[in-house]
């Protein structure tokens, strides 16, 4: 039966982004951070761990490890980095382990543009037929709904930090995306919807989301069987063997270690669910609801199954941020399919938000490089010094530049957007994807210096080596978490041993966490904390064997 669509939109409604202002868009979202920085605490230091642990050597390609500590999960997101470490050996090793996983952001951003352009090409995603023409072209509205999407999906606040670093979930992200895709394109692109499922899931499982490949792929089956596609009918086979291929990619990486934790906070949910979303979430609700009589429909159902399985992967996990980041494809496409529907006051408010909270944000941001580098308002320099003890700001002009550049940026689409009524659908997610955008930009070159000195273990690293008598090669530090483990490794230059007691060590010297008590046979030498650490709780204490 064909139900009337809430879309209404007319020809001009359709107007394309210009593609060269996409292109930068893009880039300002995902080049910065890539270069000028150490791996930072806690999950981006430890993947790079794991990454330069196969690339110097110190671990199999099969197994990586840490100070002895082997990997959960598949090796195959540190594969690339390692390969990357390997290839590049002119390259700083952080930032050569950085450049494959921001072409796998890049991808991501493919992959959720054409799923959304496929999937609103299905009939019953069409806006409604007028009486006497003038309605949006079937194609051009794909692709207005298309750039919706990605606009969407680089507003969600929660991709921000995840997005940007090399972590097993950002290629777990890519899986998902890609197999979105081969779903939404069944219908049309026969040879790639297939080869993009046979690769997506057990990419997904080798990377160490194994259940999540299972579900998702038996979902997949399920929608296909009940399509009206032929196309996608015959789709289910391929499913199957890519669930075949899933299973052994698991068991062949051990894989299957994924545990569920069941002690999870529905506030501590709620909350992470209202900000780590925004404001792809709410748009999705609105979407949901406003098609709720095409719920059955290729264009929800596809993305809904890929939104239900991370969703509850969250809530098993007690809340994990990096289980719902699958979740954000999901959310940018349905988020897409609300653009139709939204009220002339609704876009306002969106607008007006946007330009308050992002313009004020850059105001904030810049008052701060101004106090770090003239001292003026003399605040924030106070403030950055009490917090970040030994910290010196670094002059540079190329990021002064790019940070010139990108609010110069900033003011010309607020202009663009406010001057007067647009009627392109995607108008009401050009303000917060561009805000992100800025905001990240200036994050990345204005306040990298302090932020990379707060966030990165190099300080404390530094500090514990002054201590350390120069011709120390070996270093117990069980106990330890993998990222301080890893900075020991990385910056420290010493073999680490991460297993086993202090009696059993073979090492002169170890470390060991504030607070504990010391063992026999071992003296303190020295206590040493990060620079930004006002309690002295997550120092730590160099011992020497008496």
């Amino acid at each position: 039966m064909n139900l009337p669509t809430p879309a209404i939109v007319a020809e001009r409604g359709v107007e394309r982004l210009p593609r060269l202002a996409l292109l930068l868009l893009c880039a300002a979202y995902v080049l910065p951070g890539i270069f000028g920085r150490d791996p930072w605490r806690n999950a981006d230091l430890t993947s790079f761990g794991f990454m330069a642990s196969i690339a110097e050597g110190r671990a199999p390609w099969w197994q990586p490890a840490i100070a002895g500590i082997p990997a959960e999960g598949g090796p195959l997101p540190y594969w690339l980095g390692a390969l990357a470490i390997k290839a590049l050996p002119f390259l700083d090793a952080p930032i050569a382990a950085r450049l494959p996983y921001a072409l796998v952001l890049v991808g991501v951003l493919v992959a959720v543009w054409y799923t959304c352009l496929h999937l609103a090409r299905t009939d019953a995603a069409q806006p409604v037929a007028f009486a006497f023409g003038g309605e949006a072209q079937a194609v051009d509205y794909a692709r207005a709904l298309a750039d919706g999407a990605l606009l969407a999906l680089m507003a969600s606040l929660g991709l921000l930090q995840l997005g940007h670093e090399t972590t097993p979930e950002l290629v777990q992200l890519l899986a998902v995306s890609v197999y979105l895709y081969g779903l939404a394109a069944a219908p049309y692109r026969r040879g790639r919807s297939r080869a993009a499922v046979i690769l997506s899931l057990p990419v997904l499982a080798a990377s160490g989301a194994p259940a999540v490949a299972c579900m998702l792929g038996l979902l997949g089956v399920l929608l296909n069987h009940r399509s009206s596609y032929d196309e996608a009918k015959t789709q289910r086979i391929w499913l199957i063997g890519a669930l075949a291929l899933a299973v052994l990619a698991a068991w062949a990486f051990d894989g299957w270690a994924w545990r569920v934790r069941h002690d999870v906070q529905v506030g501590s949910l709620l909350s992470l669910l209202a900000w780590f979303c925004w404001p792809a979430g709410p748009l999705a609700l609105w979407t949901l609801w406003r098609w709720r009589r095409h719920g059955l429909r290729r264009h929800i159902t596809v993305p809904a199954i890929a939104l239900l399985v991370p969703l509850a992967a969250c809530i098993a996990m007690d809340g994990s941020e990096r289980a719902l980041l699958l979740a954000l494809p999901s959310l940018a496409i349905l988020a897409a399919f609300a653009l139709p529907t939204l009220s002339r006051g609704f876009s306002a408010a969106v607008d007006w938000f946007s330009v308050f909270f992002f313009s004020a944000a850059a105001l904030f941001f810049w008052l701060y490089y101004l106090s770090m580098h003239t001292g003026w308002p003399p605040r924030p320099l106070a403030n950055l010094r009490r917090l970040a003890e030994g910290f010196e700001p670094e002059f540079s002009a190329v990021a002064l530049l790019l940070a010139i550049a990108a609010t110069a940026a900033w003011l010309a689409l607020v202009r663009w957007r406010t001057a007067r009524h647009r009627h392109a659908l995607w108008k009401s997610l050009a303000l917060p994807a561009g805000g992100v955008a800025l905001g990240w930009l200036l994050v990345m070159s204005l306040l990298l210096p302090p932020l990379d000195y707060a966030r990165s273990l190099a300080p404390l690293v530094a500090r514990l080596k002054a201590r350390m008598p120069a011709s120390a090669q070996c270093l117990a530090a069980p106990g330890q978490n993998l990222a301080t483990l890893a900075a020991l490794e990385w910056h420290g230059g010493w073999q680490v041993q991460g297993r086993g007691a202090l009696e059993a060590s073979t090492c002169r010297h170890a470390v060991i966490s504030a607070g504990q008590p010391t063992p026999r046979g071992w003296q303190v030498v020295a206590q040493v904390k990060r620079p930004t650490d006002r309690s002295g709780t997550a120092g730590l204490v160099l011992l020497q064997r008496q």
